[in-house]
């Protein structure tokens, strides 16, 4: 899969981005037809609950820092089994998960982040969601409105999500993204994922003309995301492809606020490459959905995998809503933002 660490992705002059041609096959091509729960949803395992609740009786007596929890502060064998089993479903299944469930009746709130996170520590390396380096990332209803520049995301609102990749407008993206789900709507906010090789697979059936445009760079909003004096837009392509695996970049909201902070207009091209992504996803073919209840972890392959959410009406009680813990992780690089600096 590539690794792009570079802000500008453009093409060389006078070349051609590589381009898949041929229709996708195998596990990771699903639809909704294809797909099934039993595919991706995961008991975590009374051996690998038992590993869990004890390390959580041992932080209580033992208290520490989240954040300095590692996949080596505690040897968790059956943890470890499950994980891999995960990591390898992500990686070559069907690319999204939902573990099944930590004891949120058992440890508090907080006991359960821990868990999270060395479980998820277990696979892969939990990095920074935001410039200023914040590991952790609570998508909550925040009542705030998103504009473009404004370096506000549409996870902190109630309303509907599109399909996409976390962080598509910066580099490097992460590799997996863990939602831990501590409390759920009133009603609303069903979770869903699509493949992008199923979704390549729709739009060369359906919009081959299009494909082109999407494997060239398009402008994306960085929320801000970025040292000072960077630029605040990224140029990126939306797919690209080293001959064997596809990775992804859709955001079409910080692609809509990119061309506004450029002072660009979208050209006939751009504008259909655009309304065709939106067809696609407009199909209930295209993707698996589900409603993540307490104590449940979902994650997905963010560079394969596109996932969405529907919008939600919350408790009018502050302390019963919606409320998912994200974690980034990421194969390779430092834990920073960049993936640049200290191991």
């Amino acid at each position: 899969m590539p690794q792009d660490h570079a802000l500008n992705l453009k093409p060389e002059a006078g070349t051609m981005p590589l381009m898949a041609i041929q229709p996708f096959t195998g596990p990771q091509a699903w639809t909704r037809s294809t797909v099934a729960e039993a595919d991706w949803r995961i008991a975590i395992g009374e051996e690998a609950l038992a590993e869990l609740v004890s390390v959580a009786e041992t932080l209580r007596r033992n208290p520490i820092e989240m954040l300095l929890l590692t996949d080596r502060s505690f040897d968790l064998p059956a943890c470890r089994a499950l994980m891999a089993d995960v990591k390898a479903i992500l990686d070559e299944g069907v690319m999204f998960v939902v573990l099944d469930r930590l004891p949120l009746d058992e440890i508090s709130k907080d006991e359960a982040r821990q868990l999270y996170w060395i479980l998820t520590s277990l696979m892969s390396q939990p990095v920074a969601q935001r410039f200023n380096g914040a590991m952790t990332f609570d998508v909550l209803d925040r009542k705030v409105a998103v504009l473009p520049g404004s370096g506000i995301r549409p996870t902190v609102t109630n309303a509907d999500l599109t399909f996409h990749n976390d962080n598509s407008y910066n580099s490097p993206q992460p590799d997996y993204i863990g939602l831990l789900c501590l409390g759920t709507p009133v009603s609303g906010g069903t979770s869903k994922i699509a493949s992008v090789y199923s979704v390549h697979n729709a739009l060369l059936a359906r919009f081959p003309e299009v494909l082109p445009r999407l494997y060239r760079p398009f402008y994306y909003d960085r929320y801000r995301e970025h040292a000072e004096g960077e630029s605040g837009i990224a140029e990126l392509p939306v797919l690209a492809f080293d001959g064997e695996r596809l990775s992804t970049r859709i955001a079409i909201p910080e692609i809509v606020a990119g061309y506004k902070l450029a002072g660009i207009e979208m050209d006939e091209e751009t504008k259909a490459a655009i309304d065709a992504l939106r067809a696609v996803f407009a199909d209930p073919e295209m993707f698996a959905e589900f409603q993540m209840e307490r104590g449940q972890i979902q994650i997905a392959n963010n560079r394969n995998a596109l996932h969405s959410r529907g919008d939600f009406v919350d408790s009018e009680d502050a302390s019963n809503r919606r409320h998912l813990v994200r974690l980034w992780l990421r194969n390779c690089g430092s834990r920073s933002y960049t993936g640049i600096g200290a191991e």
